[in-house]
């Protein structure tokens, strides 16, 4: 492997710090304190091609890889996991999904207008009491004719509310078969298509997630993605590159972190020398700076996987739960060096602390991380 940026990583570093000092630092907390989705922010990131990192240039996207990829979600979450993480669940999931298993028509129509954020995209696996199972979802589609009629909601959905498009898994035969459940999109404004609760949460206040309702919703069959029966098999797929996404934002926020604690540490004076001059201190920076590095290692392990189109399935698993519960250890560890100061919302590392546990959540617990990877070892 290869340990140096290439040259679109190193363009990609300044102009998503430039922006994000720009456009996101100065009202990110204001966003977060009142769960604003800042859609403006969005738009713009489209306009410099970060909507659609790797869709390829011919449906209007950047054409990149998955190493340039990391290197925008991890940029924009050193500055605000909100924002990070909701660039994530628009590439990955809602855009991946289209790009990777749709029909031709399907990508023509779809992905220029959402890698330029001309529309903004949910992606709906997961139910109330069924997070982790998804086999057993209750939202039916039903075919009549030459339309789908779908029944049921959907929740913990990024961009719920706000997105113009979704795509949306549903069971279209027994509950528990992996082979029944198909993929569909749906467009904002279908009839009997909604949003309703909107989450209140303890972090990534400023990334929208909301329930999906669907109440005889009407779609043209064509809308189905796919073959019916194999909306399952795709997801399992998506969340290979979901876990990827989830990884770089977990990599952000502990980067973000850590280097505000090694700022602070250099400014803090205690019994006449600054904090970091003291073993407790120091040691917890070094272990700190280890484990970012070894996360951001197994990071670059999966996305080269999933650039040459290898399976990823253990890699991209063990790199999400390794990558978010070190993002949660050194947020932990952060506060702990702000000590008092870090406990208040005039620094920045209270933030990191919230926003890093989704990490250890989103797409895949790591209990279930934990089972992908043992069952991928005893194959």
């Amino acid at each position: 492997m290869n340990f140096e940026m290439n040259e679109n990583q190193k363009m990609i570093v300044q102009m998503v710090r430039d922006f994000a000092e720009k456009e996101i630092r100065p009202d990110f907390m204001e966003w977060d304190e009142s769960q604003e989705f800042p859609v403006h922010v969005f738009k713009k990131l489209g306009e410099l091609g970060l909507m659609g990192v790797f869709i390829p240039e011919e449906y209007g996207g950047s054409g990149f890889g998955y190493d340039e990829y990391i290197t925008v979600v991890s940029e924009i979450a050193k500055v605000c996991g909100s924002i990070g993480l909701s660039v994530a669940a628009h590439n990955s999931l809602c855009t991946g999904h289209i790009y990777y298993h749709g029909s031709e028509e399907q990508k023509r129509k779809y992905l220029p207008k959402l890698a330029s954020a001309e529309f903004i995209g949910a992606w709906g696996l997961t139910e109330t009491g069924t997070g982790s199972d998804a086999g057993g979802m209750n939202t039916t589609a039903v075919l009549e004719g030459n339309e789908w009629v779908l029944n049921g909601s959907k929740n913990f959905i990024t961009h719920g509310a706000s997105g113009d498009v979704a795509v949306v898994i549903a069971r279209t035969g027994e509950k528990g078969d992996s082979k029944g459940m198909s993929a569909f999109i749906i467009e904002k404004g279908t009839p009997g298509f909604s949003s309703g609760k909107k989450e209140n949460k303890m972090g990534m206040r400023a990334s929208e997630t909301c329930e999906l309702i669907f109440d005889n919703c009407r779609i043209p069959a064509e809308n189905l993605i796919g073959e019916q029966g194999t909306g399952f098999q795709q997801s399992m797929q998506i969340l290979d590159g979901g876990r990827i996404s989830i990884g770089a934002l977990a990599l952000g926020i502990a980067k973000g972190a850590f280097e505000a604690a090694v700022k602070y540490s250099k400014e803090r004076e205690q019994f006449g020398k600054p904090i970091s001059q003291f073993q407790a201190i120091s040691f917890k920076l070094a272990d700190m700076a280890t484990q970012i590095e070894a996360a951001e290692l197994l990071l670059y392990q999966a996305a080269y996987l999933k650039n040459n189109k290898k399976n990823l399935t253990k890699e991209s698993a063990i790199a999400k739960y390794y990558a978010s519960e070190v993002a949660v250890r050194v947020a932990d560890d952060a506060v702990q060096i702000f000590g008092g100061y870090g406990y208040t919302k005039d620094f920045p590392v209270e933030k990191f602390y919230r926003d890093a546990k989704l990490c250890t959540i989103g797409e895949g617990t790591s209990e279930i991380q934990k089972l992908v990877i043992s069952r991928e070892l005893l194959k």
